[in-house]
């Protein structure tokens, strides 16, 4: 136990399994509860056998002594043993002389395999020195350990070959030669069955969850229930109401393209500003739509019994939203990663879309959709992972700008200092370091919290005056948007008005200027235009056309 700790005390730090506390007469045995889940849980990830918390020595690791009591002590090992899940307690508590000082080692066994260890209900983890919450990539890493297979991979007794739909096996073999051109022949000479196992999508000739799910006929959806084998697309109007919505189910091989069929891919048209922009685009680049469809579909929790949601908005954004948290934990980590995240939910089921060629492993696809996104200027991809789901929103036109001017004007930005970027023109907060890497360039003007997106490039590129008019619309442009409001839904109150123009109006203006430019159109439009009028009160409008 000497050799132990003189080895933590040589640490140049604390890491995610040490954690150093003066502790001289007494410790919160709260805080310590809650050391003991994260040190355990970090234990179990790192594949150690023990953690370790030293006390009666500084953050400096210097000897500076304590005198708990042997009874303290005991008293910490129940409070532990009561109050954690799965119950467990310290492996032992060593008292050890060092520098003529009484120090304290409390051994802490690692969580069990697939068991995440909870103080009081909840999951502790470290974020380097630091005690956080156990982030779901994490609880995701010790949960799976006790899984022999993932859903994907699992055998479904009882069903064949005839559950399968021939026109997606066809289809199936169309895109495994695509990927494997050299195999051609071959491959046309196989039988299905072999086939199916040579794409690894049956194991030695049995049906998986992973082959129905992408090559199971309609009817053959039950074999895999409770699991949901659903994509709906929803259609919604800028005022997020619903008007369209489709249902596709097996095989997802061949309805997926159904999916993307029933997104409209418009034009967006830019506004002119010199050269800095091109005419128009698509609102959204196709391999976007089928990288963030396939990754829904591979990455889904089907354990969970959700679906997969497509939402289309006219207010210019697509969102997919699928069942289960994102395993890397962090988007950004795996935007600016080199390599590949090393762990699949559905390994099974992701290597065989790789077979198929509907995706890649390497870690490129997320990256490649922020990459479009950035070349267009458009805002960059947006993930929440609340709710135990993960959701991705694309926007298809430029929302801030000069977000859009930054990225025209400084094409050697990197996607890191873009993504910083990114978080200003949509109001997000920002770490010092974030702070100090968009300063140190020049991007980032105000205090904190109130930054904005510096003016600079205007002043440099001599159209101040082109960049000030595309702040915003001409008057006539939010009156008609009024006028089109109230002829399909025959009235308006106050509330209606503002939440249709507020956020179309110029990014310059402040709060209580963008209300008087909202009070001074209905005035011109019922005095001086009379195209509408209040049948309403004063205090509570409601306007329709006259």
């Amino acid at each position: 136990m000497e050799e132990i700790l003189d080895s933590l005390l040589r640490l140049n730090a604390e890491n995610e399994v040490v954690e150093f506390k003066e502790a001289k007469v007494q410790y919160s045995k709260e805080k310590l509860g809650q050391y003991f889940s994260a040190l355990s849980n970090e234990a179990n990830i790192k594949g150690v056998e023990s953690a370790w918390i030293v006390m009666g020595v500084n953050n400096c690791r210097e000897v500076v002594g304590t005198i708990i009591t042997d009874q303290l002590i005991n008293e910490f090992k129940k409070e532990v043993g009561d109050h954690t899940s799965p119950r467990c307690t310290f492996t032992a508590i060593t008292r050890l002389q060092k520098e003529g000082k009484d120090v304290l080692l409390l051994e802490i066994p690692a969580a069990p395999k697939g068991v995440p260890m909870s103080w009081k209900g909840h999951r502790y983890g470290r974020n380097g020195e630091s005690l956080s919450g156990l982030s779901d990539y994490e609880f995701d890493l010790i949960r799976r350990q006790n899984k022999v297979s993932d859903w994907s991979a699992q055998i479904i007794e009882g069903a064949t070959i005839d559950d399968l739909s021939k026109e997606a096996i066809l289809f199936a073999r169309a895109q495994y030669k695509e990927k494997n051109p050299k195999l051609n022949k071959e491959v046309d000479e196989w039988s299905d069955a072999k086939f199916l196992d040579k794409a690894k999508i049956t194991i030695k000739g049995k049906i998986t969850n992973a082959a129905i799910l992408l090559l199971g006929k309609p009817e053959s959806d039950t074999l895999i229930i409770p699991s949901t084998p659903t994509i709906t697309w929803i259609l919604k109007d800028e005022f997020n109401l619903e008007k369209d919505y489709a249902h596709f189910g097996c095989p997802v091989l061949l309805t997926v393209q159904d999916v993307r069929d029933k997104i409209r891919n418009l034009k967006y048209r830019y506004l002119k500003s010199g050269t800095l922009f091109p005419e128009e685009v698509d609102q959204y680049d196709p391999y976007i739509i089928r990288e963030a469809l396939n990754n829904c579909i591979a990455h889904q929790d089907y354990t969970l019994g959700g679906k997969i949601v497509v939402v289309e908005s006219d207010s210019g954004y697509l969102s997919f939203t699928n069942a289960g948290s994102f395993i890397p934990g962090n988007v950004e980590d795996v935007v600016i990663s080199e390599s590949p995240e090393p762990i699949y939910r559905n390994g099974f089921l992701a290597q065989l879309m790789v077979n198929l060629n509907l995706i890649d492993t390497i870690g490129s696809g997320i990256k490649r959709m922020f990459n479009i996104q950035r070349q267009k200027f458009f805002p960059l991809p947006e993930y929440d992972f609340s709710n135990q789901k993960v959701n991705v929103k694309i926007t298809g036109k430029i929302i801030d700008l000069k977000y859009a001017q930054k990225l025209a004007e400084i094409p050697d930005l990197s996607l890191e200092e873009i993504i910083y970027l990114d978080k200003v023109s949509k109001h997000k907060a920002l770490t010092d370091n974030e702070i100090k890497v968009l300063k140190k360039r020049n991007l980032l003007e105000g205090r904190k919290p109130n930054f904005h997106i510096s003016s600079s490039v205007a002043s440099l590129t001599n159209e101040k005056e082109d960049y000030i008019k595309l702040r915003g619309f001409k008057d006539e442009h939010y009156k008609k948007m009024i006028l089109e409001y109230l002829g399909k839904y025959k009235s308006a109150t106050k509330a209606d008005i503002d939440k249709l123009i507020y956020d179309f109006l110029p990014a310059v203006l402040t709060e209580e200027q963008r209300r008087n430019k909202i009070r001074n159109l209905l005035y011109a439009m019922s005095k001086k235009d009379i195209s509408i009028k209040n049948t309403g009160t004063v205090r509570f409008p409601t306007w329709v056309k006259v």
